[in-house]
């Protein structure tokens, strides 16, 4: 039984291993992403996980003429992704195949009618699986009882009877056990790809917004020549774009980049293409020199995208982005082209100005508050893993602390939450940290119950993160961590420090620049409060090379 329970577990690893690899196409991560699918998305749903199922099949192992296998995890997170139709078919492909290569085997048709029916429940659950908290916690449950479904088929139509309840005490605790861990961790990969999605969408709108607040200036102005070529030339500077464009519907006002020599041409010069977009009100992509402005050869753009510029539901002008290379025209530039559009028609009109500077600030917070590291929930998924069958009551408590943890992570919505809610949170990944740690790792809290302010969610665990990963961490013997605040007439006063590795004096005096990468999560930080009290809240650094740093953050 161990045996098995070992085998099905290695299987579910490089299952797991697959799935991060076939997940990185971007085909199939923007279907994982989707909410709602067409009947192509669905066949490639089908197709993807009844793979999964039939893959799990062939490895599994042979146990008194059946196979042990974990052939449900690719069928039952097909049901609890895509729905009961792309569960059923899922189970109907991988069912059929079981039992077409062992036609009139022990447990063929069982096998084959409890992969049906598995698909279909997981299927049934889906709507279930939306609302639950903790998605990847519910999927293991559910997974469970799936596979416990599968041992009473098995008991009920597989004969000799006795023969039977053989096989289901042999395989039933291994297979329950590993393949409800493996719909799990799928389950937790999806949403990583699913959030990843929601991250590069928000740091999408975040490039949006930030070039659209550095051209407020212009188009405040008007529609132009000028202010048209200023804010191309910004558009250009803050993007991997070769060429930036705009048109009126009176003719050229502007180009900034690489390709043709544009001065040849008047200013009443207008492509194909541009009377194509204003007379459609829709956005076009080309993909050569010819459709995009009829140039002569020799020209260096090959394709690009053209995009209307709204405005009483008539186009008053066009945004054209261009690259050199042939089909290089990406989703993402056709969403930065029209999220650009629909902000520079808000600044022609002169309206809601005030609402766009809001809108920066909170898309800044979005894209900061989108970012979840899937590593951190693989480790933990590990040690807990690791805890089952040597300390289950330890493993059981980590799962709570998993389950809060991600809880507060995705509470992106709030403005405000209170210093001791934040507290359960750093708590909750500190002592999941502690036990893939041990005694290396050491914490100390002293935050006065009668502390009760609010905060920004999410600030203090990316510095609690900062001091275990690059602090104590890095001492051979590890550290501790004390996490403290206190409160005066002029604010609260929050500290979280470390006994670490410290930061070389050179290195501090740059911390918070903008332009220092490494640094992302205290520059962020500091935006945020800034952003949140102006000039009332601080964040100091204080750290000695080799000793340690202490992170102080002043909350008005």
């Amino acid at each position: 039984m161990i045996h098995i329970l070992q085998t099905l577990v290695n299987q579910i690893g490089l299952v797991a291993f697959l799935a991060i690899i076939v997940s990185q196409s971007k085909y199939v991560r923007r279907n994982l992403a989707k909410r709602k699918r067409n009947f192509k998305d669905q066949i490639l749903l089908v197709l993807f996980f009844s793979t999964f199922g039939i893959i799990s099949t062939y490895m599994g192992v042979p146990v008194n003429g059946a196979i042990a296998n974990s052939r449900v995890v690719g069928v039952f997170v097909a049901g609890l992704i895509g729905g009961p139709v792309v569960g059923l078919l899922s189970g109907i492909v991988a069912g059929l195949h079981r039992w077409a290569i062992d036609i009139g085997g022990f447990t063929a048709f069982a096998c084959m009618l409890s992969t049906i029916l598995e698909g279909l429940l997981g299927g049934l659950l889906k709507k279930s699986l939306q609302k639950a908290e903790t998605k990847w916690l519910f999927a293991i449950v559910a997974g469970a009882a799936a596979e416990m479904m599968q041992m009473i088929i098995i008991l009920i139509i597989v004969r000799p009877v006795e023969d039977a309840i053989s096989l289901v005490s042999i395989i039933a605790l291994p297979m329950i056990v590993a393949n409800s861990l493996g719909i799990g961790i799928f389950i937790a990969i999806i949403e990583s790809v699913k959030k990843e999605y929601e991250r590069v969408a928000a740091n999408q709108a975040e490039l949006v917004l930030d070039i659209a607040s550095k051209t407020l200036q212009y188009f405040r102005k008007g529609f132009n020549k000028e202010t048209a070529h200023a804010t191309a030339k910004i558009v250009l500077e803050n993007t991997d774009l070769d060429a930036v464009s705009f048109t009126d519907k009176d003719g050229l006002l502007a180009f900034i980049g690489g390709g043709s020599d544009w001065k040849k041409y008047d200013d009443s010069f207008m492509s194909e293409t541009c009377k194509k977009v204003i007379k459609q009100k829709k956005i076009i992509i080309v993909e050569s020199m010819k459709e995009i402005d009829s140039f002569a050869e020799g020209d260096k753009l090959n394709s690009a995208v053209f995009v209307p510029i709204m405005q009483d539901a008539e186009v008053i002008g066009i945004l054209k982005l261009y690259r050199e290379e042939q089909n290089a025209i990406k989703p993402v530039d056709i969403m930065l082209g029209k999220g650009l559009c629909e902000l520079f028609a808000t600044q022609i009109e002169l309206s809601k100005i005030e609402e766009q500077i809001k809108l920066v600030d909170q898309a800044e917070l979005k894209a900061l508050q989108a970012q979840i590291n899937p590593h951190f929930l693989f480790n933990a998924i590990n040690t807990i893993v690791s805890l089952v069958r040597t300390d289950p009551e330890k493993a059981r408590e980590l799962l709570q602390y998993l389950s809060l943890f991600f809880r507060n992570n995705v509470q992106v919505d709030k403005e405000e939450v209170s210093i001791h809610k934040e507290i359960e949170h750093i708590r909750s990944y500190l002592e999941i940290e502690k036990a893939r740690f041990g005694n290396k790792l050491k914490v100390d809290f002293s935050v006065p119950p009668s502390i009760d302010c609010k905060i920004p969610p999410l600030l203090l665990q990316p510095i609690v993160e900062n001091a275990v990963k690059h602090g104590v961490m890095v001492r051979r013997n590890g550290g501790k961590i004390k996490v403290s605040a206190k409160s005066d007439r002029r604010g609260v006063t929050i500290t979280v420090k470390d006994n670490g590795v410290g930061i070389e004096k050179d290195r501090l005096s740059n911390l918070l620049n903008d332009d220092d990468s490494e640094n992302s999560a205290l520059i962020n930080i500091s935006k945020r409060l800034n952003i949140k009290y102006g000039d009332a809240a601080k964040l100091d650094i204080n750290s000695k090379f080799g000793s340690g740093t202490a992170v102080i953050l002043r909350i008005p």
